[in-house]
């Protein structure tokens, strides 16, 4: 007797409808998030102009403006951003600080450094997760990625990445994402901080993740106090004051 090698259809087709079922799911998942993402926001915008009374000088760092182009500004889809220089002993070591903030979700998720990094034609060559003691007895969460480009990697970059939503500290979008989920109402700004100083000859990548990371500890707290009092110059002694009583 020659046995049936045709598989039952019943397991078959209850497969089959699993997963219809789970694609469906993930469809429409995946759509309320899209739409909860795209909803138009209902709080207004930070001005340009406050992000402009973040500090020039924090601790031995000092910084200055760098211009970006206005085509690269329009991709950033973001409302508000800083892009500033900021160096210590004499400028041995250096960051270029920035910051972009919105209140819409779904432009500033894209804009990476996984992404625009990759598709600026850098290579991801490392990644480390990091949770930095803050002086408020908080942790600031972030990433520290690594990119290199050129035919022998020549030139390598550090960048340590956060994001900063309604206050609360994030190393990537997930906080994004759950709270999307409550309506575009349940987010009142996002800010994204990129820090990011090269790897080189000198200063290998150790040295560059603690310069970041530095950075990064350093003006966490004025970071988040720019978007809590954006009305109130960061220069005056109220903000100072507030400073040290965190």
């Amino acid at each position: 007797m020659i046995k049936n090698s045709i598989p039952p259809l019943r397991p078959v087709m209850a497969a089959a409808v699993a997963g219809s079922f789970l694609m469906l799911v993930f469809g429409l998942t995946y759509r309320v998030l899209a739409a909860r993402l795209a909803a138009p926001a209902d709080v207004a915008p930070i001005a340009p102009a406050a992000l402009e009374q973040f500090p020039r000088q924090m601790g031995d760092w000092n910084g200055e403006d760098v211009p970006i182009d206005e085509a690269t500004v329009r991709a950033t889809d973001t409302d508000a951003h800083l892009n500033r220089r900021y160096g210590r002993h004499g400028g041995l070591e250096s960051v270029l600080f920035y910051v972009a903030c919105g209140v819409k979700v779904r432009d500033l998720m894209p804009h990476r450094p996984e992404v625009c990094y990759v598709g600026a034609g850098w290579t991801s060559v490392g990644r480390r997760s990091l949770e930095l003691p803050l002086n408020d007895g908080r942790k600031l969460p972030c990433n520290v990625l690594q990119f290199a480009r050129g035919a022998f990697s020549t030139q390598k970059i550090a960048v340590l990445d956060y994001y900063l939503v309604d206050g609360e500290y994030c190393r990537d979008v997930s906080l994004l994402r759950s709270k999307a989920w409550h309506g575009s109402g349940a987010v009142r700004y996002v800010a994204q901080v990129q820090i990011a100083t090269p790897v080189t000859a000198t200063l290998n990548a150790d040295a560059a993740v603690r310069i970041v990371s530095d950075f990064a500890v350093e003006s966490a707290l004025s970071t988040a106090r720019l978007f809590e009092n954006p009305e109130k110059p960061q220069g005056s002694d109220e903000f100072h004051k507030a400073i040290k009583e965190e």
